[in-house]
This record gives structure tokens, sequence and C-alpha cells, in this order.
């Protein structure tokens, strides 16, 4: 692993130290981050998993019962029956808070359904087709909303999961190997020094032909 270009010095040496030690409890967080990120979203696709099937469900009821009240009223009367019905939808965003995330949801509030059924205006089959289709619009609101935020998490899972492995990969290991170059270069360093130190010593008792012994004398 490459190793930052920098002077061996003491200073860069706590700098380097400081780093690591940020970047070391850095990749802890994320880590635990993306762990949490990963069970919330295996959360939502499990309830995506339970929207599609509950959709899956309404649609085999709600176009069957359109199809009856097709053939049982006829086209163009359906047509015409449909131009007296009115409902106002209220849709909005509803922020959902996952993860310590402030996601954006969605909300639907459908109207009370006005039942038309009377025996001589309308029939019982266009009741019920509209029933079936608040149902399905209902499923499907709360399955663009909980697929939305799935899709949210899954981005940000791998938004951590890059950072994690940029930490593992790249910056702690790089910061290691300058840390243990600096201390082996200061190392050697003292070494030396010390050695030199030794040497000069050694060489000054040399030129000095007098020396004190154990009792203090000096000796020739």
């Amino acid at each position: 692993m490459a190793r930052e270009q920098i002077a061996p010095t003491k200073s860069n040496l706590f700098r380097v130290k400081e780093r690591l030690v940020t970047a070391e409890e850095g990749y802890d967080l994320l880590e635990q981050k993306r762990e949490i990120l990963v069970m919330e979203l295996m959360q939502k696709v499990e309830q995506v998993k339970l929207l599609e099937r509950d959709l899956d469900a309404q649609v085999n009821a709600a176009y069957p019962a359109l199809k009856r009240m097709l053939i049982v009223v006829g086209r163009e009367r359906a047509d015409r029956l449909s131009r007296n019905i009115r409902y106002e939808f209220e849709l909005r965003e509803k922020r959902v808070l996952v993860a310590g995330m402030n996601l954006p949801g969605l909300e639907i509030r459908l109207p009370e359904a006005d039942l038309k059924f009377s025996p001589a205006n309308s029939f019982a089959e266009c009741d019920e087709t509209v029933l079936e289709f608040f149902k399905l619009l209902k499923i499907l609101t709360e399955l663009a909303a909980v697929r939305t935020i799935a899709w949210r998490l899954a981005r940000e899972v791998r938004k951590t999961q890059r950072r994690v492995n940029a930490l593992e990969k790249m910056v702690i290991p790089i910061a290691r190997d300058t840390k243990a170059y600096i201390e082996a270069a200061l190392e050697e360093r003292d070494r030396d020094a010390f050695f030199t130190s030794k040497l000069l010593k050694k060489k000054g008792v040399a030129a000095n032909p007098w020396f004190e012994t154990a009792s203090g004398d000096k000796e020739w």
C-alpha cells in the first residue's frame, strides 16, 4: 500500500496519528449506519412485496367488477352515468423519519363514496366498481410511497458503502503505512544519534590522556 510523501518528523507523525484515529472512528460510525440502513431497506422491501401482493389481488377484483358493470349497464349508459360523478382526491407529501433521515412519502385522502344505486337511475354494479377502484387507488398510493422510500434508502446504502470502502481500503491503510514509516524513520534517526553520541564521547576520551578512575583519581 502506498504511503503519503511527507517528511518523517514528529509533527507529521502527530498529525497522521490524529487523522488515523478520526478515520477509524468514522469507519465504525459509517459501518453502524450502513447496517441500520440495510435493516430499514429490507423492511421496506418486505412492505413492497406485501403491497404488490395486495395490488394484484385488488386488480383482480376491480377490473372484473368494471367488466361486469359494462356488460350489465352498457358502455354508452355507463359513460352518461360517469359524467354525473365527481370526486375530489387530496394527494399530498408526507415526510417520514427513517434511520434518522427525513424522507418524502405520499398520502392520499379518499372522499366518501357517493353511491348512486337506485332501481330507476343506476345499478349496483356501478357502485361496486367505484368502491373497488377506490381500494385500488389507495393501494397504488401506498405502494408508490413505500417504493420511493426504499429507493432513497438503497441510494443511501450505496453511498455509505462507498465511503466505508474508501476508508477501509485507502484512507486507513495509507495512514497506517505512513505512521509506520515515520515511526521507523524516527527510530532509525534516534539510533543514529545515539551511536553518534557514543562515538563522539569515545573519541573525546581517547583524545584526552587524563581520565577519572572509579575512585575519582586521575590517571595518566
